[in-house]
């Protein structure tokens, strides 16, 4: 087989470049990091009269969603998700068994991994929708990538899979250390510390395959 040397794509140099603002951008724009601008004001709120009760607050049913974990829980659910399809697609097009194999351990666990960040988002009280739908993030397989990928055969294949997935499992791993560093809610810190970890120690694995080159 062909060596996997990957030949860098302008745009794909631009989604690196700009890993290391990522994360700061979608806190500092809110949670949806690619949302308008703010709405009109409303106006002055009428104030409560003295003798009225004040509310109850429901208890919290799970951690706090603090802006800067909302961004990275929303952004990481999304690329996982992109790579799972162009995993997917591996099964039956890669040329490399060696590749293969390693293409079928990472869905699942990537499959383990959504389940936990998907739980998480529910536990935060988060929308299921996908704010970064359509957008091309540093280190997501966009619709345009699945494309390509389906046109692809052979060592052409090979190729464009191992630079993706090697710009996902960098990508996912900084975004991830900079939310346990960045980041309020313990359990959104936790996972992202596994998941950093876990992304590391994948990318290790890609790179230690026969025929991968950086």
């Amino acid at each position: 087989m062909h060596p996997l040397r990957r030949t860098a794509a302008p745009r794909s140099a631009l989604r690196r470049t700009a890993a290391p603002l990522l994360l700061g951008l979608i806190v500092l724009t809110g949670p949806v990091a690619c949302s308008t601008g703010p709405g009109p004001d409303p106006g002055p709120v009428p104030s409560r009269p003295a003798s009225a009760p004040a509310p109850s607050l429901a208890p919290s049913r799970g951690p706090a969603a603090d802006p800067t974990d909302t961004g990275w829980l929303q952004l990481m659910i999304p690329m996982d998700e992109g790579a799972v399809s162009l995993l997917d697609l591996a099964a039956r097009k890669t040329a490399d068994p060696a590749l293969r194999s390693f293409a079928a351990r990472l869905r699942t666990a990537h499959e383990d991994e959504l389940t936990a960040l998907r739980g998480l988002r529910q536990r935060m009280g988060l929308p299921d929708t996908d704010v970064h739908q359509g957008h091309e993030m540093p280190g997501m397989v966009t619709a345009t990538d699945l494309e390509r990928a389906r046109a692809a055969e052979g060592d052409a294949f090979d190729r464009l899979l191992v630079t993706e997935i090697r710009d996902h499992l960098r990508q996912s791993a900084q975004v991830s250390r900079s939310e346990t560093t960045a980041g309020r809610a313990a359990e959104a810190k936790e996972r992202a510390t596994a998941l950093a970890a876990a992304h590391e120690d994948q990318l290790s694995e890609l790179e230690g395959l026969p025929g991968v080159h950086g």
